[in-house]
């Protein structure tokens, strides 16, 4: 085999396949350090890289007024990009009297202004810098008193400074997508993104969390089109100049960060749950496939509402897939908004399901739309909780094991983030609102809730979350009512809780060693956190020890810097597993023999004691037991641990791989999970033989993409003459995972023949998708310089200067960099430098 092409490219490209074979969300595979901590104490002299920021104080937005209702009426010049709008607001002072109204409106032209009584209207005095309207009322209106203004206005979302975060890649508030018709495989479509205070980029508001409104939305647009908003469809009026005006009413009330307007040609295939219609709107292609995509969420709207006490609180419940959307998804009231990933055929379902976004942007719609966070320092009350709905519902649905590895990798994906950046979960002193979307929020936040459930107990922790929604029903929080919630039901002052998990930074690193001497079991726990910004913590947990066989539980709690507890324990313990509930968000050094971890594997039932034991011992090959293990775990009932315990085994020589190569050539025929099969044929192909070039090309033909995309590298590795052309039968293959694969090939490979085709690609690629085959396109350009045509310089140019998604900007302007002894090409990158407003990538550009 080529092995130079497999460790140089392959590995590269297997690293851009896994990610575009994610799930429900980019994911992080688990390391070591979810379970090891190194035994080196903190520096205290010094300040850590991930000491907490500290910034001015965020509180929530003082409410001068009460924004009662919002009634738009919508037109919209595609050519221009713009929103011709007619706003009619209803509004009363909150407390005090009040003569002036404030409200968000970002880069709009201000036509009007008039104080309304029934139809007749009275001009405004207004001041307007661009991004605040002060409109002078006329008089002083007291609390008593409701008032309507109309605002006629134009909207120019298009021409406003790009923001955003890591979650939220834009903040515009209103997109329209291939305006002019001019990319022909692109449909053309208006869409909206509010969080977290963008809609005030399309219509005049109080744009703040701890605002709510009902609303009334007309948009007019053309016949062929097809709407969606908030709340019921109430008619659809045919205009005279061949337009239709679309009504859509919301009557409860909502923030307005979470009104939305989508519009495009789409197939609305419909669902119900109970009495209430659940659409599904995709582009038409994908109709066949709408309920295999979201056709659980019936089921889970019914879990969610049985589990929490509180039925699906809105009207419908719709889900919309649209182009070239700036995050995952996004949980508007009764109608979420997904990126273009969720749209799948009936082959590629084969290898992907997104049931955790789905449950996650459901969850939403009782935290976060129906009870809201107040203010963005208070997110996790939305954030955590949508997050571990993703747990609740693969606990309910898929089992233990499929629930325990979502905690696994949102305990990765926060500890991967800690390493430089750590703070409260809940944050007044953030630098940016749009900080608050991390990992923190989201993975930490979900892990801690998950603390809490277990401390409380099941039956206590779902009667709180009732108490808390229905005590709070359109309304705003802030944590210490949920606090509140958990102490009215449970009788128990819960501010340790909350104030050592919400409110304060960081997490407990504990170094565990256990020993057993006359009959005692011995445990010694040391807080090894550098307590100068993290507290001692106090952690209520469970220790699983078996002694002759037979497993016994015994309930701790650490509260201080360093303790031992005892135990009378019959015989030498045959496995001791420190938080045997594996709840703990933190880390944890508990050094262990080797047979103690192979008992482990065998009889602790949890994932991560299983996961464990195959990780410390994958280095330990040579070991006759660790491979009757290693074969054992090739046979686990879940994918994931049959997954690690295949890619154990990659490193092996031929030699050495011959104990196990029968077992995993039937996995790569015949395991149940695609990307096992995958993960089977890419080490199949590091161990080489002539006889399983068969296998390589059975693989390519399989039904999952997943398969055939490693059987491309797989096949790519033989180093076999007709490699290129048995590849080139794949190239008008469209499926992700299948093209980058083919570009890892092509961009060593594949010389000036594949110079069409790379462009190709890069213009049909679209999202993390892109991102990846951009990495392969540099590889291109620099293995072939006669590539470096100013078609690709322009090509390059525009995507790093225009597209919406700030990774793909930096992708782009990398690939640029192969060319940049070119004067053009530095001219180029300074302008695309100069024009970039995402602090990310300037400082990334700095450097």
């Amino acid at each position: 085999m080529n092995q130079r092409f497999l460790s140089v490219v392959g590995m590269a490209a297997m690293v851009a396949f896994s990610a575009g074979c994610s799930t429900s969300k980019s994911i992080k595979t688990p390391t070591e350090n979810n379970i090891v901590i190194t035994d080196t104490a903190p520096d205290t002299a010094t300040v850590p890289v991930w000491a907490p920021k500290k910034h001015s104080f965020n509180p929530s937005r003082t409410r001068h007024h009460d924004l009662l209702h919002t009634k738009l009426r919508l037109r919209f010049d595609w050519e221009k990009q713009h929103v011709l709008g007619l706003a009619e607001l209803t509004l009363k002072p909150y407390f005090y009297p009040q003569q002036q109204l404030v409200l968000d409106a970002k880069g709009f032209d201000i036509h009007s202004i008039h104080l309304m009584k029934g139809f007749d209207g009275t001009p405004l005095k207004y001041a307007y810098d661009g991004m605040k309207l002060t409109v002078d009322l006329g008089r002083i209106f007291t609390r008593d008193e409701k008032y309507v203004i109309e605002i006629d206005y134009t909207a120019k979302p298009n021409e406003l400074a790009s923001g955003g975060s890591d979650a939220i890649t834009d903040d515009k508030g209103l997109y329209f997508i291939n305006p002019l018709g001019t990319e022909p495989d692109k449909p053309r479509q208006i869409w909206t993104q509010g969080e977290t205070e963008a809609s005030s980029a399309w219509f005049p508001t109080i744009d703040s969390p701890n605002e709510r409104m009902t609303q009334d939305i007309y948009l007019t647009v053309d016949t062929k089109y097809t709407t969606l908003s908030n709340g019921s469809f109430i008619y659809s009026r045919q205009n005279a100049d061949g337009t239709k005006t679309d009504y859509w009413k919301m009557e409860q009330p909502h923030a307005p960060y979470l009104a939305m307007v989508a519009i495009g040609e789409f197939a609305v295939v419909k669902d119900k749950w109970r009495d209430k219609e659940v659409n599904y709107y995709v582009e038409p292609a994908y109709a066949p496939t709408a309920k295999k995509i979201f056709g659980h969420t019936p089921e889970m709207m019914e879990f969610f509402s049985k589990k929490l006490g509180v039925d699906f609180p809105w009207v419908k419940y719709s889900q919309i897939v649209v182009r070239d959307f700036v995050s995952g998804a996004m949980e508007n009231t009764t109608a979420s908004v997904f990126m273009e990933d969720l749209q799948l055929t009936e082959r590629e379902l084969i290898d992907k399901d997104w049931e955790g976004i789905i449950a996650h942007e459901l969850f939403h719609q009782w935290f976060g739309d129906y009870v809201t966070t107040e203010s963005w320092a208070n997110l996790p009350l939305n954030e955590s909780f949508a997050n571990y709905s993703e747990f609740l519902w693969a606990e309910y649905k898929h089992g233990a094991d499929a629930a325990a590895y979502l905690q696994m990798e949102e305990l990765s994906q926060y500890l991967a983030e800690s390493e430089t950046k750590r703070e409260p979960l809940i944050r007044y002193y953030y630098g940016n609102r749009e900080e608050m979307f991390d990992s923190h929020s989201y993975a930490k936040g979900g892990r801690v809730l998950h603390m809490l459930r277990k401390y409380v107990g099941d039956d206590a922790f779902f009667a709180s979350l009732n108490h808390y929604l229905t005590k709070h029903k359109f309304s705003d929080v802030e944590i210490a009512e949920l606090r509140m919630a958990f102490e009215d039901v449970t009788g128990e002052d819960m501010m340790w809780f909350f104030d050592q998990w919400f409110m304060n930074p960081s997490h407990p690193e504990l170094k565990v060693q256990h020993s057993y001497s006359n009959g005692q079991l011995n445990i010694q726990v040391t807080q090894t956190q550098d307590t100068a910004y993290a507290p001692v913590y106090r952690l209520p947990l469970k220790v699983a020890v078996w002694a002759q066989g037979k497993r016994t539980e015994y309930p701790i709690e650490i509260n201080k810097a360093a303790q031992t507890f005892q135990f009378t324990v019959p015989t030498q313990p045959q496995a001791v597993v420190f938080d045997s509930e594996q709840q703990l968000l933190g880390v944890i050094n508990h050094n262990k023999s080797d047979a103690e971890l192979i008992y482990q594997y065998n009889n602790a039932k949890e994932l991560r004691s299983r996961y464990e034991a195959l990780v410390k011992l994958e280095e330990k090959l040579e070991n006759t037991e660790v491979q009757k293990l290693m074969l054992t775990a090739l046979k686990d009932e879940f994918w994931y641990i049959r997954s690690l315990a295949v890619n154990a085994l990659v490193g092996l020589d031929t030699e050495a791989a011959g104990a196990f190569a029968d077992d995993v050539k039937e996995i790569a025929r015949a395991d149940k999970k695609s990307s096992v099969r995958a993960d089977a044929i890419l080490a199949l192909a590091t161990w080489g033989g002539d006889d399983l070039v068969p296998m390589y090309e059975q693989a390519m033909a399989d039904s999952s993409y997943q398969v055939a995309a490693a059987g491309i590298l797989a096949y790519a590795g033989t180093g076999a003459t007709d490699t290129k052309a048995r590849l080139a039968k794949l190239d008008k293959e469209k499926n992700e995972d299948v093209v980058l694969s083919l570009a890892a090939y092509y961009a060593v490979q594949g010389g000036m023949d594949k110079y069409d085709w790379f462009l190709k690609q890069v213009k049909q690629s679209r999202g993390t998708g892109l991102y990846y085959l951009l990495q392969s396109f540099s590889a291109f350009l620099a293995a072939n310089e006669q590539a470096n045509t100013p078609e690709v310089i322009k090509i390059l140019g525009d995507m790093a200067l225009n597209h919406n998604l700030y990774y793909v900007r930096l992708g782009a302007y990398q690939a640029l960099a192969v060319m940049s002894d070119r004067q053009e090409v530095k001219e180029l990158q300074e302008k695309i430098k100069q024009n970039e407003k995402d602090e990310r990538l300037l400082n990334m550009y700095s450097r």
